[in-house]
């Protein structure tokens, strides 16, 4: 039961992960033959954490009720709850690939008569290359799972298990499926797995694109995606979490023995920006101190813009992942206005009294609760003109914080992807209140290429910073230009060379960033809103400065670490020029 609490624990301090399903795996070790040793249950309910383990309370509840006293017997309760055991694996769903039904709830198992070629796994990722995979082992995914990268992953790594339980049944050597399946692999991975006869392992890609981390102590092994959650299930400190490298496997057998290996041959780090910025929960301070820098390094380009007025200027963050960015903002602009009142101050010499003093050091940054998200709205209005009407009022404003006509509004967002809730809620809310002019400031860059290796982001059409880069290439009459780039995608698919060059970076070297972002603060202005808007993005510079471990940027500069990342925005181009709204990968 312990091990069920702390999973439970550690799901639930991840759950910004899991919106879309989750799922459990257990392993028994010792059973005797004919009896379950490997179960697994997954939902997809709108509280799926919840779900699975009321579900499994319950059967403890059953058997208690029927058999007082039970607890004490940790062998028998072991033999009739199916999900108490000494291995355990969790795993939290956020659709990046695939479809939001069960079917494609984490873990997935191959199972087999022989425990030890039974495999369960489960993942923070995504890989470029499942189709490649599937041909590889001669196998067509099952059609319930067809768009799933881990089916890919876990039947070319069952079939390599397969074989090496064959060559050498009296032991497992996992290492060596790991050394065969690993390379194959195009993408970003944290992936963590069990085999029936009892060994546990957790797998790194090579860049250290997604996250990893582990503690051990005497009692327990244990991996997650975050190391915040760690530290509290444990209630242990930073350093005693460690950070598993780059293509390296933790191993724990059935003797608890634990091994680090090194799988694959490390490569040059680039661990996904975006982690910091907005993905993982902000409670971890190396996290929470990055996301407070994101935002002060934007605090000059905001005071450039609202031309140094901080008295008639008002600041706000929209959604709440972007509070800690917006108390960085602030400090910024804290420390600006503390160095215009020690040189207001010295410049006066004696010429001062208390009321005059008293009104420069009272002054502050205004700050207001501008928005507040109405977490009961549900956009269940399937018609545009319904729905739009809806979107609009997912957010509620807050009245009365802003002189009409007077106050510029500056708002922080974590980022700016679609656009969409911008235009359809956000701005036209902001602009209820009448201000001057508002501002949105994103603490991430202009993000304008796909991602391959664990988030949800790959259509071109989608992204805003895209849409503007077509708009301007329109107004400029240079749509010749998008049909050269196109061309040039044909010919590299022609070779078999889609996956060597970023054909799309070519289109974005036509434009300043400012230009860019002016086209942005255009395409997400309402067209009945008078009020200005603009936008200011982060720079790739400050990013890096902010997040120096987290080097990752590929959707803000379209250098990506694999070869299927340049073939996923080569893909998702070419979808976009010849009208197809399908993934790029």
């Amino acid at each position: 039961m312990w091990g069920l609490n702390k999973l439970y624990l550690l799901m639930e301090k991840q759950h910004n992960r899991g919106q879309d399903g989750a799922g459990i795996a257990t392993v028994k070790l010792n059973v005797e033959p004919g009896y379950p040793f490997m179960n697994r249950k997954r939902s997809n309910a709108p509280q799926a954490i919840a779900d699975i383990f009321q579900q499994v309370g319950k059967e403890v509840d059953e058997l208690e009720q029927y058999h007082p006293g039970i607890r004490n017997h940790p062998g028998l309760m072991k033999g009739h709850v199916g999900f108490l055991g000494e291995q355990m694996l969790g795993h939290l769903r956020y659709g990046t690939q695939g479809k939001n039904k069960l079917e494609y709830c984490h873990p997935f198992i191959n199972r087999d008569t022989i425990p030890s070629r039974n495999l369960a796994l489960a993942g923070n990722f995504n890989i470029v290359n499942s189709d490649d995979l599937f041909t590889l082992i001669g196998k067509e995914p099952h059609h319930t799972v067809r768009f799933s990268d881990l089916a890919a992953m876990i039947e070319l790594m069952h079939t390599f298990l397969c074989k090496e339980d064959e060559a050498s049944p009296e032991k497992m050597d996992i290492k060596k499926v790991l050394k065969k399946a690993l390379p194959l692999f195009d993408g970003g991975f944290h992936v963590g797995g069990m085999t029936g006869s009892g060994i546990g392992f957790v797998f790194r890609d090579a860049h250290g694109i997604r996250p990893s981390y582990y503690y051990i102590n005497d009692e327990v092994v244990v991996a997650a995606s975050e190391r915040a959650a760690i530290r509290t299930a444990f209630n242990v400190g930073e350093n005693e979490v460690r950070e598993l490298m780059p293509g390296q496997a933790l191993i724990v057998n059935e003797k608890n023995e634990i091994e680090i290996a090194q799988i694959l041959e490390p490569k040059e780090r680039k661990a996904c920006s975006f982690e910091r910025i907005y993905f993982s929960r902000g409670s971890d301070e190396k996290i929470y101190k990055e996301r407070s820098a994101l935002g002060y390094h934007l605090s000059e380009q905001v005071l450039n813009a609202i031309d140094y007025d901080l008295k008639n200027t008002i600041f706000s963050f929209i959604p709440n992942t972007a509070e800690v960015a917006f108390y960085g903002m602030v400090k910024g602009m804290e420390d600006y206005l503390a160095k215009v009142k020690i040189e207001k101050i010295m410049s006066w010499g004696n010429d001062y009294d208390e009321e005059k003093l008293s009104e420069m050091i009272n002054r502050r940054i205004r700050i207001e609760k501008v928005a507040i998200k109405d977490v009961k709205m549900r956009t269940f209005i399937s018609e545009d003109a319904g729905r739009n009407e809806m979107v609009q009022h997912v957010y509620d404003i807050t009245y009365g914080t802003v002189r009409a006509g007077l106050d510029t509004l500056v708002v922080i967002d974590d980022s700016i992807v679609r656009g969409t809730t911008l235009k359809e809620s956000i701005i036209r809310m902001l602009s209820r209140l009448k201000p001057k002019r508002i501002i949105v400031v994103s603490s991430s860059p202009q993000i304008r290429y796909p991602d391959c290796y664990g988030i949800d982001m790959s259509k071109m059409g989608d992204f805003i910073a895209f849409n503007a880069a077509i708009e301007l290439m329109k107004e400029r009459k240079k749509e010749n230009c998008l049909k050269e780039l196109l061309d040039k995608c044909k010919d590299l698919q022609r070779n078999n060379q889609l996956h060597t060059e970023n054909i799309v970076q070519q289109l974005y070297r036509q434009f300043t960033p400012e230009e860019l972002s002016k086209k942005i603060a255009e395409l997400i202005t309402p067209p009945d809103i008078t009020v200005p808007v603009d936008v200011i993005f982060q720079n790739i510079e400050d990013l890096h400065k902010s997040c120096p471990g987290n080097l990752g940027d590929w959707y803000f500069t379209g250098d990506y670490p694999t070869p299927g990342g340049n073939k996923v925005v080569n893909k998702a181009f070419m979808n976009y020029m010849e009208g197809k709204n399908v993934r790029g990968y």
